[in-house]
């Protein structure tokens, strides 16, 4: 049965976010609040737990996930960045926009996209998930918590733990998020490419 952690939104409880990362270090899936709408996350090196992130989801190995990370540095360690694509990606980070970018060799290739080597990658706006990664002192693997066959994510703590108590670690209950997952932008060609309109605004990006 999933543990469930209510946290203040804006100045959560350490002590419960540390509980939370230890079930991440078990290899275990939460369900985080963010600055789009509620993700799964997991471990990024744990095969086991990313494979059952994508059985939640109901995705196969062609869709793309996302890495959460806690500032542009880090980005920069997990995605091959020119300074093009960096003057675009600082104007629109942290916030709720996920980029399309070639993938390093820190990325385990199971979770990258398998014929373009490519990885989504984000830097939250969120104070409990920016804790959460804080103390997780690494990258978060993430995607949007929308359930097979919905097309709307999942927005209330108390419903994702009762529909996937049995599939899941814990739930953060931070209050509700944004209904809208996150704007993604692909920047692997000649041109930025938005490939899905979302919570971000691509006002910020001058696109």
């Amino acid at each position: 049965m999933a543990q469930f952690f209510s946290v203040h939104p804006d100045n959560p409880q350490v002590r419960l976010l540390k509980q939370a990362v230890a079930l991440l270090k078990q290899g275990g899936i939460l369900a985080v609040p963010t600055d789009s709408s509620y993700a799964l996350v997991c471990h990024l090196d744990d095969k086991a737990a990313a494979d059952q992130l994508r059985r939640v989801r109901g995705m196969d190995d062609k869709h793309h996930l996302t890495l959460l990370c806690r500032d542009l540095r880090e980005l920069a360690n997990y995605a091959k960045v020119d300074n093009r694509q960096f003057r675009l990606i600082k104007q629109a980070t942290p916030g709720a926009f996920t980029f399309i970018l070639e993938a390093t060799k820190e990325v385990p290739r199971r979770v990258s996209h398998p014929q373009r080597k490519t990885i989504g990658l984000r830097v939250p706006e969120h104070k409990v998930l920016q804790e959460l990664l804080s103390l997780h002192a690494a990258p978060l693997l993430a995607t949007t918590l929308i359930l097979p066959g919905e097309q709307d994510p999942l927005n209330d703590p108390q419903e994702i733990r009762e529909q996937l108590e049995h599939q899941i670690a814990g739930v953060i209950d931070a209050g509700a998020c944004a209904l809208e997952p996150t704007t993604v932008v692909d920047l692997c060609g000649d041109e930025p490419e938005v490939i899905r309109q979302g919570q971000g605004d691509i006002a910020r990006l001058g696109l």
